[in-house]
């Protein structure tokens, strides 16, 4: 009986040192350690046919054998994992001799790339960059900017109301309302920013934009000084060669009021086929306008001792003029050949 134990130890030993995979994992535990087949749970069973005085040695001499071939069994199985992690990570490395390939660079979207242009224009003209809620108070949406319940330009700015008093705002305006409360004169700010309306979606109209509106605020201020700003800010934008003219308007948060036009930037109004300016030689480009005396008192500025000027302007139509786009939905739709001509 020793030598059987001796002899199978010495297999143990040999087949676990053997053991290359997983295959040989499952022969050594089903040639050893199996319950049923196994060769040491085997000489367990024969511990009963022996003579009392050697049953004691041979099952201490046979449960070491079992703890060794355990002990050999989980070394081999965790020398296993530790190879094929090995292998993994291999097979994840790079091969330093293939030839490479280059990413898509990607490029900053058309809407954004004019709004950070503008900003720089007027950033060099010594304004500030304001910002405020998308969320806003029908006050100061409305009421705050000379529009009472009443007043039929609410239903030119139909919006999205979320809750009793609040909607998404229809303009960039209210943050002049609040800078005004929150600044003292002087105040030179621009707003950037995403407005909302509801609007259906067509080529020159989506239900959500882009707009940047600009308010100075000071003592003797007065429409020259919005002339000359508005036209120093255009010629930047669309070069030097720009002719720019004023037309009267009406907005009711400005008074007196004005339109602004450019020459246009893509014939120059020498073509009566332009399919920008259809022969006219103008663009519309924005609206404008002295601060109304109203709306200064909201923002708790004394009219009879500051006065103001406004502007505001649509960031995705300046990006239709500067690319000769057709349709205003391009920027929203998410369509890589047009993105492509972005770079």
């Amino acid at each position: 009986m020793p030598d059987e134990i001796d002899e199978l130890r010495a297999k143990v030993e040999a087949a676990a040192a053997g053991i290359r995979s997983r295959q040989d994992l499952q022969k050594f535990k089903e040639e050893f350690l199996s319950r049923k087949k196994g060769k040491i749970p085997g000489l367990f069973k024969k511990i009963p046919a022996l003579p009392p005085q050697e049953r004691s040695s041979f099952g201490q001499r046979v449960n070491e054998l079992r703890q060794l071939a355990e002990r050999l069994f989980k070394e081999a199985e965790e020398g296993l994992k530790g190879s094929l992690w090995r292998q993994k990570l291999q097979e994840s490395i790079p091969d330093p001799t293939l030839p490479g390939y280059l990413k898509p660079l990607g490029t900053v979207h058309p809407i954004p790339e004019i709004s950070h242009r503008i900003e720089e224009i007027f950033l060099r003209m010594g304004y500030d960059i304001e910002d405020g809620p998308e969320v806003e108070k029908e006050y100061f949406n409305f009421d705050a900017l000379n529009i009472p319940p009443h007043h039929p330009a609410r239903q030119e700015q139909d919006t999205f109301f979320v809750g009793e008093g609040y909607l998404l705002r229809t303009h960039t305006s209210p943050v002049q309302i609040r800078a005004m409360r929150r600044r003292k004169p002087p105040i030179r700010i621009i707003v950037p920013g995403r407005v909302y309306r509801r609007d259906e979606a067509d080529p020159t109209h989506t239900p959500m934009f882009y707009q940047i509106e600009g308010l100075v605020v000071d003592r003797g201020i007065n429409f020259a000084h919005l002339k000359g700003t508005l036209e120093t800010f255009l010629k930047a934008l669309f070069g030097e060669d720009t002719r720019v003219r004023f037309r009267p308007s009406y907005f009711p948060f400005t008074e007196p009021s004005a339109e602004v036009d450019i020459s246009c930037p893509v014939c120059g109004g020498k073509d009566p086929h332009c399919r920008v300016c259809g022969g006219a030689g103008w663009i519309e480009i924005l609206g404008s306008g002295m601060v109304h005396p109203q709306v200064l008192r909201s923002g708790g500025i004394d009219p009879e001792e500051y006065s103001g000027f406004a502007f505001g302007l649509g960031v995705d139509r300046i990006s239709m003029l500067k690319r000769g786009l057709a349709d205003i939905r391009n920027h929203y739709w998410n369509r890589m050949d047009f993105l492509e001509q972005m770079k």
